[in-house]
């Protein structure tokens, strides 16, 4: 059945945080659109013999990391207040899981502006600041990542475009951009110890993605609110 175009689309900046960020972006699919019913949010449907909501997702985090700058978008089949949407879902959705903007979509690729993303990674281990020194002046930093395929080298490096310790090494602020494979926290903290084989690092640490934009004079201009900076 063919589905009339959507009369609105409206993005959403959401937070995944708590016991929340262990869930799988599919976890959080199920849950987004069970709330989008519970909301009565008036969804438009693709076409075809199993029609779906529109919507769609962008960059989501590993699971496991916590997140304040999630993005996605909806396409509606009539106008509503994206302040009214923002607020109805908030009502409904699992907790952990928080919409903190909403505003109509301008028509651009949602992807297209979601170029790099600041991490804030919770670390307080010696040596940091040296082993983050040693990261930044190399040209190449090897490192493995398990993915369905096997076992896969990359080089962390030359993804990585800001990398600073912060408040006695308690922090670590890392923005990350594109490159062959998209870099993690974990892809980062590998590559310090690859640099700095004594760095020791405990467990695993809570990292967070803080902003995601494009990356401009040494900030991440984020799609809603100020931008985030490093240094």
């Amino acid at each position: 059945m063919q589905q009339p175009p959507p009369a609105q689309r409206i993005r959403l900046r959401y937070f995944k945080q708590g016991p929340a960020r262990f869930a799988s972006q599919q976890d959080f699919a199920r849950a987004f659109e069970r709330a989008l019913r519970r909301a009565h949010t008036p969804m438009a449907y693709s076409s075809g013999f199993s029609p779906h909501p529109r919507i769609s997702y962008s960059n989501s985090v590993p699971t496991g990391v916590a997140s304040r700058a999630e993005y996605l978008e909806i396409a509606l089949a009539r106008p509503i207040d994206p302040e009214l949407a923002r607020a109805e879902l908030n009502r409904v959705l699992p907790r952990g899981f928080q919409i903190m903007a909403a505003v109509e979509a301008d028509g651009g690729a949602l992807a297209e502006s979601l170029t790099h993303s600041l991490w804030g990674i919770e670390l307080g281990v010696a040596g940091l600041a040296e082993a983050t020194a040693v990261f930044l002046a190399a040209d190449e930093v090897i490192v493995r990542r398990m993915g369905k395929s096997g076992v896969r080298e990359f080089n962390v490096r030359e993804t990585v475009v800001a990398l600073e310790a912060e408040s006695g090494a308690a922090l670590l602020r890392a923005v990350t951009g594109p490159g062959k494979i998209v870099a993690r926290p974990s892809d980062v903290l590998a590559g310090l110890c690859a640099v700095s084989p004594a760095l020791a690092i405990p467990g695993v640490p809570l990292a967070t993605r803080l902003a995601q934009g494009s990356w401009v004079d040494g900030q991440v201009h984020d799609l809603f609110g100020p931008s985030e900076s490093l240094g």
